[in-house]
């Protein structure tokens, strides 16, 4: 949403500007600074950019924040919500996804980004350069345009070799820098961030990460 315009129009019968939001974000964050120490919305968002088969203009969104927790404290917010709203819709965690039996029992399956494109395409980008990367890229049936940043090649290497196999629930964390510069820098582990993404049936079903509160970053 860094990126994305409000939708705008004029209300012409009061002559003033209206706007749809892009996100809750910054109304939430407002909260937590006045003193809110756990606050959520579940909300419609509308963002002016661009459409495709999994992102539309228009889509709710839960959003939280929580003061004195990071990243650990959200995936195990998370499964466990997703695990008892299961069973209080199904009856059951577990429910079949397009010919896959999916199981929410926590605790979900975590792997670093990096590993997890160690493990599903047999590579290793931990100490390979842009231009190294790109080759990489090239080589793994990367169609989208390679004249990008390291950090974007990565991501893509990810949604091509890996995100279509996380069938299970699956926490992928610890982002390089490179893909999340508004992330907290992991606490032990150099050019890392404190990020998490939960992927379901190879879809993408969340994002969080350990909010960047350094004022020197």
């Amino acid at each position: 949403g860094a990126f994305a315009r409000p939708f705008v129009t004029h209300h012409n019968a009061l002559d003033v500007d209206l706007y749809l939001r892009i996100a809750d974000e910054l109304y939430l964050k407002r909260l937590i600074v006045g003193g809110f120490e756990k606050v959520y919305e579940i909300s419609k968002s509308f963002r002016n950019e661009g459409m495709d088969r999994n992102h539309n203009p228009e889509f709710t969104i839960l959003e939280l924040y929580q003061a004195y927790a990071d990243y650990n404290d959200i995936m195990e917010l998370y499964e466990n919500l997703l695990n008892y709203s299961a069973q209080q819709v199904l009856g059951s965690n577990r429910f079949e996804f397009e010919g896959n039996q999916i199981d929410l029992m926590p605790p979900f399956k975590r792997i670093p980004m990096l590993e997890s494109i160690r493990e599903y395409a047999q590579v290793d980008l931990s100490d390979k350069n842009e231009e190294e990367t790109r080759k990489i890229a090239s080589g793994l049936n990367v169609k989208e345009n390679l004249n990008r940043p390291k950090g974007k090649l990565i991501e893509a290497i990810f949604e091509v070799q890996v995100q279509p196999k996380l069938i299970q629930p699956t926490f992928v964390t610890d982002y390089p820098v490179e893909m999340s510069p508004l992330a907290k820098y992991h606490r032990e582990k150099p050019n890392l961030t404190e990020r998490f993404e939960l992927f379901i049936g190879g879809c993408e079903m969340g994002n969080a990460f350990s909010e960047l509160n350094d004022p020197q970053d």
